[in-house]
């Protein structure tokens, strides 16, 4: 069976980000999406549509076509004060390189992740973490069958969907709901995911 829209797929993959391994999937703990549901990066659903189970793939993706270009303007400073819970600061959080789920002026949830930690404010990077780089994607088809109902729901109500990754968890994957935000993990409970998602961050 071929790869092409509304099959579920599992891949093996190796995510290299400048000569370093970033992310991969074993063919023990495949990455799992529904095909042609927005669930990965444009490109990346290109280039593997049309395989088959065995078949192998090896492709780079440009910022553009992957998480887009590093946008300084998406940097900036936040006083401490908007980490207050119940007037406690909430000093978890301040962490260099942590990531922490916010509200912007819409009431939309958004991932940030601490860059620096000052006496009175805080340096949130709003950025994707692969934001600007180039992306080398290797792997091998595993499965590919018909979807199931209620497989490939979105995460929240954003672009982002939920989808197994490393360690068996969920999370917004290679898709384009980061920005966006909508999918978070607060207070335990899941991101407002349809069905049984459970989205985890």
């Amino acid at each position: 069976m071929k790869i092409e829209k509304n099959k579920a797929v599992s891949l093996a993959y190796q995510l290299e980000v400048e000569g370093k391994i970033a992310d991969q999937a074993g063919r023990d703990n495949p990455l799992q999406y529904t095909h042609g549901a927005g669930m990965l990066l444009p490109r990346f659903e290109q280039e593997v549509e049309g395989k088959e189970p065995g078949d192998k793939f090896e492709f780079t993706l440009s910022p553009a076509e992957g998480y887009g270009e590093y946008k300084l303007e998406y940097k900036f400073d936040i006083p401490k004060t908007a980490f207050m819970a119940n007037g406690v600061l909430q000093e978890q959080f301040l962490q260099v390189g942590a990531i922490v789920p916010m509200l912007d002026n819409a009431g939309n949830v958004v991932r940030g992740t601490v860059a620096a930690v000052g006496p009175d404010s805080v340096t949130m990077d709003f950025n994707h973490p692969m934001a600007g780089k180039t992306l080398h994607f290797t792997g091998e088809v595993v499965d590919v069958r018909d979807a199931q109902p209620g497989e490939g729901h979105c995460c929240g109500k954003g672009k982002g969907r939920c989808q197994k990754n490393e360690g068996g968890e969920h999370g917004c994957c290679h898709g384009e709901g980061h920005e966006e935000g909508k999918c978070c993990h607060e207070g335990g409970k899941d991101c407002g995911c349809e069905g049984d998602c459970d989205c985890k961050q």
